[in-house]
């Protein structure tokens, strides 16, 4: 170590004596900034070398979101604010500057026409000069600068520094040893940092913000607009005209006034104006004043510079909230809060008088509730967590592709983050949080199912992100209280959170209807208080493959859900060795409640502080249901589509399932067109494989294979993948169902009018678009359709006649097998309605309910699966058969009895159907006729058996 009052002598360097006058001629325009070394003496140069090298051992940085961009200009000032000063911030800075090439924090700035010389490129906010105004001096100056020169630029870069990334305890005696305050870190601090948390360390290089910007903006904040400006500008450079015995005069008032800012032997030289000037180095980082002007600007503009430093603190401070997350109260203390707080004791009262139980016992009944529930935080676990995490995913994928994160971090300093993504796996609630945490956010607290809270996982997954809850509680009001208090607490704590708004995992990959609940929870909270705008983050979550992949396939048969268990858990870690290919997390456009809460015209704080049991009214009832649909059609345009899905897509559409290798690339290729030419959504991600490289990549993964031939290589799915390539190419039906059914309009029919294909298209959209959550709006249908008819002409798919005609191509062509195989996938959806509409038609209006109708659907699926289609389950799971039912009740062709769910319709029910004829062939109507022809005798026995397969199975899980 050099001592200081050595390295006070060495680095000093004298200040230019040169001709001002002169110096203030030069043309500003063609003089860039020059950047100067941080001090002239070599011995500087080596300590600020030494200390990098140091730093460099002890400390290994990660660099989080994106660099900044920077303009191509020599004449911009670039300069890096920190929150706080401290030796060890500054070389830190440095070392990543030069590591990523960008412009160096501590190197000097020296622009001459524009009397700037400063002796490293760092601001600190903190700085242990500043102790009577609280004032950046470096900041003060360059204000004063940028205000005297229009033409001046500066850009700021903030800057975030953790060392260490837990959050901090409340109440903790640990955190007075680590915490950052406001004065200069002690060097027991930075020792501390260095030895303990140097390898967890963490920067972020935030957007750089234009200083002449932000001084406008401040100043258009006091109503003035640009005239305030103006102004100001006009005021300095009038005082700076004045003679030189009056700056004398008014530059010894300033110092005096700031004499905290600088010591006695550097004020004595500046008054003198004849000694040099101190260029400090590292231990000094400094902002001593270059110039009478700037130090008499600083002094008139201090309310402004300390409104600038003000946002620049609050900018910092919530970008480091974002990252940390808020202040960890001891679990036991949080479940106290909880349980004594206003809302439960509401509750804890209503309990006891409902139940017939005292207070006492209602209150130990909630904090067991609270208990089941709370999260307990350990950064300990969720550090352990993410290095075995990152081991795992190198085991079992060949990368994890994340897509569309920066709109995240976008908003996470100023908005209260609920993340909603679709629920593929158990590796969802894992692979989610790991992303978010690598990327430099804090992660958010799932909402998981108490199935998973069992012995060893479970408490583990609690101490990293999990919070328990019942998979049914209906009916139980207390713990509906608790559960809405716990939600509040988290909200108005700036908590991000975690749900799966499907309520389950999806069996067939296609989305599941949305579960309101949560949902209804988190506005509810921001109804009642919330201190930041709650924002909705649909994510895509996509696999290529699944390791539960094999148990859906049983439970959509009809086997029984396996119970989560310790010796499952085992079962999935022998499947470690397998290849997995790639997961794909895609994170939607963010939905805003406040725009929700505007178009319902429900508003905010309408509900008691106090109360978790009022009811949500019928506006903001509807707004529930709307964004539940919002988030869902949301997570769909997030879709990515990987070279598994479009294999699934084609394979499955072929006959047999197996195509010649070149037709196979052909297809393949056909789809990724047409999925380019016509996006689905700006935000869908298609894959860059060629199909070749698509093709030879699922035989990589095992799920397709080549079988050689003389006349050609043929493709086909490999044995016993049917059922799984399915749940993959529903990921990504959505994107194609469209031109899926126009082309089937055409295919099956050999000539349509264009106004008939569009009318039987707009009967039947809203089916689609209720089991796919298609997003686009009824109401503007006909320009959708037109758009998607006009690309299939133009890659040859059908051909538009004179007379308005559309029509399938050459029956010999390579276009007329392309579009048989494009107008495949929808049948299957059609067959189901189609079915459906025919078990109604002959059991007649009045004679079964909704909950009938769906378990008998469900059989006929099966038997016709079994009977005559490939066996493929998802063709008869029983949440498509729900959601065709609610969008028939939706659009009122159906009408149900609240009382014993009876369902009942007219004649229209009929005109829907006949629709199918133009889709289906004759036979395949006949065989769906048949197979829903069932009498009562065999009606009754069907139900009498679901009936008790339902409670043989309640049983169990009781």
């Amino acid at each position: 170590m050099i001592p200081k009052f050595l390295k006070k002598r060495i680095f000093k360097a004298p200040v230019t004596t040169g001709d001002t006058a002169a110096t203030k001629d030069l043309d500003s325009d063609i003089r860039p900034v020059v950047p100067k070394p941080y001090s002239n003496a070599p011995i500087n140069q080596l300590y600020r070398k030494l200390s990098g090298q140091m730093l460099d051992v002890a400390v290994k940085p990660k660099l989080l979101g994106e660099l900044p961009e920077f303009d191509d200009d020599d004449n911009i000032l670039r300069f890096y604010v920190l929150q706080d000063y401290s030796r060890s911030n500054s070389i830190l800075i440095d070392l990543q500057t030069q590591e990523h090439n960008l412009p160096p924090a501590l190197v000097g700035v020296q622009d001459i026409a524009h009397d700037i010389k400063e002796n490293a490129a760092i601001i600190f906010l903190h700085h242990p000069h500043a102790k009577d105004s609280q004032l950046s001096p470096r900041l003060s100056r360059l204000v004063s600068a940028v205000l005297q020169h229009p033409e001046l630029k500066v850009r700021l870069v903030p800057v975030s520094i953790l060392w260490g990334r837990a959050p901090e305890k409340e109440d903790s005696l640990f955190k007075l040893l680590t915490a950052d305050n406001w004065q200069d870190p002690s060097i027991t601090k930075q020792l501390f940092n260095i030895g303990v948390m140097g390898r967890d360390t963490f920067v972020q290089f935030h957007p750089p913000q234009d200083l002449r910007t932000l001084i406008n903006d401040s100043l258009k904040g006091d109503g003035e607009g640009f005239s305030v400006f103006d102004s100001v500008a006009s005021d300095l450079k009038d005082s700076l005209a004045q003679d030189t015995l009056l700056k004398d005069r008014l530059l010894k008032d300033t110092l005096l006034k700031e004499s905290a800012l600088e010591d006695s032997e550097l004020t004595a030289n500046i008054l003198n104006d004849s000694a040099a000037k101190n260029s400090n180095n590292i231990t000094n980082e400094v902002d001593e004043a270059p110039s009478y002007a700037m130090v008499a600007a600083a002094d008139g503009n201090r309310e402004l510079v300390r409104s600038l430093q003000q946002q620049l603190n609050i900018y910092l401070d919530k970008q480091r909230a974002s990252m940390l997350g808020p202040d960890l109260s001891d679990r036991r203390n949080l479940v106290d809060k909880l349980v004594y707080s206003p809302a439960i004791k509401n509750a804890i009262e209503a309990e006891a008088e409902a139940s017939g139980i005292s207070v006492r016992e209602a209150r130990a009944l909630a904090k067991g509730y609270a208990n089941e529930m709370v999260n307990d935080y350990s950064h300990s676990i969720v550090r352990g967590f993410y290095k075995f995490l990152t081991w795992l995913w190198t085991q079992l994928y060949d990368g994890v592709e994340v897509h569309h994160f920066e709109r995240v971090r976008e908003l996470a300093a100023d908005y209260e983050l609920v993340y909603v993504p679709c629920h593929r796996s158990h590796v969802d609630y894992l692979l989610l949080s790991y992303v978010i945490y690598k990327r430099g956010l804090s992660i958010p607290y799932v909402a998981a199912g108490d199935n998973l809270d069992v012995p060893v996982l479970g408490p583990l997954l609690r101490g990293a992100v999990a919070f328990y809850i019942r998979r049914s509680f209906r009916g139980n009001a207390l713990y509906t209280a608790v559960l809405r208090e716990y939600m509040h607490t988290l909200i108005t704590r700036n908590t991000p959170i975690e749900y799966f708004i499907e309520g389950g995992r999806s069996r067939s990959g296609r989305l599941l209807p949305p579960k309101m609940g949560m949902l209804a929870m988190t506005v509810h909270s921001q109804l009642r208080h919330s201190e930041k705008p709650v924002v909705f983050i649909p994510t895509y979550i996509g696999y290529e493959r699944i390791m539960e992949g094999g148990t859906y396939v049983g439970e959509l048969k009809g086997k029984p859900k396996e119970s989560e268990s310790l010796i499952g858990l085992l079962k999935v870690g022998r499947k470690i060795e397998r290849i997995f290919g790639n997961v794909h997390l895609s994170f939607g456009t963010p939905l805003h409640l406040s725009d929700f809460m505007q178009k319902f015209d429900v508003p905010a704080n309408s509900l008691p502080a106090d109360r978790t049991d009022t009811p949500l009214d019928d506006k903001a009832s509807a707004m529930v249901d709307n964004i539940g649909v919002k988030v869902m059609q949301h997570i769909n345009k997030a879709a990515v589509i990987t070279p598994v899905s479009l294999l699934s897509l084609v394979l499955l559409s072929a006959p047999k399932s197996a195509l010649d290798e070149d037709i196979c690339r052909e297809q393949i290729a056909l789809y990724q067109g047409l999925a380019q030419q016509l996006p689905y959504s700006a935000d869908t991600v298609i894959t860059d494989m060629s199909p070749q490289q698509i093709i030879d990549y699922g035989i990589k993964l095992k799920l397709i294979e080549r079988r050689p031939h003389i006349l050609g290589d043929i493709i086909q799915i490999a044995g016993k993948q049917a059922a799984l390539l399915s749940y993959f190419r529903n990921n990504i039906l959505h994107v194609f169902i469209l031109l899926s059914f126009l082309s089937a309009l055409v295919a099956r029919n050999g000539r349509i009018e264009r106004s008939r294909l569009n009318s039987i298209a707009e009967q039947l959209y809203p089916f689609l678009q209720s089991e796919l959550f298609l997003y686009y709006p009824a109401h503007g249908l006909t320009e959708t359709l037109n758009k998607k008819v006009d690309s299939l002409l133009a890659n040859g798919l059908i051909v538009e006649l004179s007379d308005g005609m559309l029509s399938v191509p050459e029956t010999n062509s390579k276009c007329y097998q392309q579009l048989q195989v494009l107008a495949t996938p929808v049948e299957q959806s059609l067959e189901r309605y189609f079915m459906t509409l025919a078990l109604l038609a002959q059991q007649g209006s009045g004679n079964l309910t909704e909950n009938e109708v769906v378990d008998l659907c469900h059989l006929l699926g099966q038997r016709l699966s079994v009977l005559y289609a490939d066996d493929i389950p998802d063709f008869f799971d029983r949440a498509l058969f729900t959601s065709f039912i609610n969008a028939l009740t939706r659009l009122d062709y159906l009408q149900k009895d609240e009382e014993t769910g009876i369902l009942t319709f007219d004649q229209r029910i009929d005109l829907i159907a006949h629709h199918a004829k133009y889709v289906l062939s004759p036979d395949m109507m006949q065989i769906l006729q048949q197979v829903a022809s069932l009498n009562e005798e065999e009606i009754a026995h069907a139900i009498t058996e679901i009936s008790n397969k339902k409670q043989r199975k309640f049983g169990r899980k009781r």
